[in-house]
């Protein structure tokens, strides 16, 4: 498939190239799994440039073998010379070679040989001035990267002149792949974006798979519920990674948040457990792993935990509390979720209201710097209830706000109903400064006047124009 939506971070790199032949220049990408790093580094690389996957399955003389296999193919060590070790390597690295050195998963020399960390530090300290030197470290367990090189007690503290935080493609490059990918229907996108979101590996897999054209639930049934299917342990394989043999309780955690517990008294109800008991690993899920986090109130102080990772948020609600059925009735399996679908979208829909605002941001009376949703509580006949107001849009000032509704159901919405209802819950949040209102849905029939309004053919021209 085309290369997408990655122009600055090529810029980036490139810049950081062209910085390189002054002397010795280094970057480090951070980003989740599937996110499109290895992809990158294969677009940015040239020919005579070096890639080294660190293979944490292997052992250290074996992975050493293969780098020195790499070298010389590419001509960097002689037929017959021999790397004693890892100091080696790097002497030959820094004293003969010229260009881009990359190293793909370099958190997991933690795993075949920890020693690599200090004598690189020794060699990137003593080639500072060295000239046409490019070193990209590239990691998946962010909060693994970021203490490699941000800790002051590492011994790669500080040695990374740019960092590059690889976020996953917006709702525009999703888009973009799915026109590559013959999915014309917005509803198809709309559903496969909240599943996949922008994780260009999932979308690859419609290609790889020969699905191109067809409709959203074909494509799930095929990559998911079908038997041997391409994603069946997709989940399972890029979590052991992460969690390697203590996964447990963080499976737990992950399927009570995509389960509707949102706080940690709440993942604890819900695993039957005491609060304490699931501290560390959800501190460690939020920010060592950075696969949950925190959405706030925009307008108050409230916080609930939700899963970033859009196919592992789907994973957790619909596959995992049911291995046994995924396992030897999938096909009904695949019957209970195309059910509960739209409803499950729709959920997942704030998210993507979101990105389609930052594309519609012409047509706001002011530009936004804070994007989120907001809830609050009140009381009516003595009773507790929730509002929630699906999403809410700041200015630097905090002077002027956009409250909206969103909505994606197949049945048109009255749009006169949802703005009387959001005015409603407007209210009850004491906003005091300038409002203007937002509707976002696939349909909607009686559409009120001094409202911005987002329906499907809208959405699909932002999409189509927001490029």
């Amino acid at each position: 498939m085309r290369f997408v939506d990655r122009e600055r971070e090529i810029e980036l790199l490139e810049k950081a190239r062209e910085r390189s032949r002054k002397k010795l220049y280094t970057v480090a990408i951070y980003g989740l799994r599937r996110v499109g790093k290895t992809r990158l580094l294969r677009e940015f690389l040239r020919k005579g440039d070096l890639y080294f996957f660190v293979n944490r399955g292997k052992s250290s003389p074996s992975l050493l073998r293969e780098y020195s296999e790499i070298l010389k193919e590419k001509g960097v060590l002689g037929k017959r010379e021999e790397l004693k070790g890892w100091n080696d390597f790097f002497e030959v690295l820094f004293e003969r070679f010229e260009g881009t050195i990359a190293f793909d998963e370099f958190q997991d020399f933690r795993f075949v040989e920890p020693a690599v960390y200090p004598t690189l530090q020794r060699f990137i300290d003593e080639n500072e001035n060295r000239k046409n030197l490019l070193m990209v470290f590239t990691g998946s367990t962010v909060g693994m990267m970021e203490k490699l090189f941000k800790d002051s007690k590492e011994p790669l503290y500080g040695r990374i002149k740019r960092e590059l935080h690889l976020e996953p493609l917006d709702i525009g490059g999703s888009y973009e792949m799915a026109k590559e990918l013959r999915i014309e229907n917005i509803d198809d996108f709309i559903v496969l974006h909240s599943v996949f979101g922008g994780f260009p590996r999932y979308w690859v897999a419609i290609e790889d798979e020969g699905l191109e054209g067809e409709n959203a639930e074909r494509i799930l049934e095929e990559l998911i519920f079908s038997y041997s299917a391409p994603l069946e342990e997709e989940v399972p394989r890029i979590l052991s990674l992460e969690f390697g043999k203590r996964s447990g309780l963080y499976y737990d955690i992950l399927e009570a948040i995509a389960n509707g517990a949102t706080s940690p008294a709440k993942i604890a109800g819900y695993l039957n457990r005491k609060e304490t008991s699931i501290t560390r690993q959800l501190h460690e899920l939020v920010n060592y792993f950075k696969l949950v986090d925190y959405d706030r109130a925009l307008l108050g102080k409230g916080s609930i935990l939700y899963i970033k990772h859009p196919f592992l948020n789907f994973w957790f609600r619909f596959i995992h509390p049911r291995l046994s059925e995924y396992e030897l009735k999938r096909e009904k399996l695949w019957e209970d979720v195309k059910r509960n679908l739209s409803d499950y979208v729709g959920k997942r829909f704030d998210f993507t209201c979101r990105e389609l605002l930052r594309l519609a941001e012409d047509q706001i009376p002011f530009k936004p710097v804070v994007v989120g949703r907001h809830w609050g509580h009140y009381r009516e006949s003595g009773r507790r209830r929730v509002y929630e107001i699906d999403i809410v849009a700041l200015d630097a000032e905090r002077k002027r706000a956009l409250f909206g509704e969103c909505k994606w159901r197949k049945r048109a919405q009255d749009g006169e109903k949802l703005l009387k209802e959001l005015k409603e819950k407007v209210e009850l949040t004491g906003w005091k400064g300038e409002v203007h209102y937002l509707i976002i849905a696939r349909k909607l029939k009686n559409i009120p006047e001094n409202v911005i309004v987002l329906d499907e053919e809208k959405i699909k021209n932002l999409l189509e124009g927001g490029r």
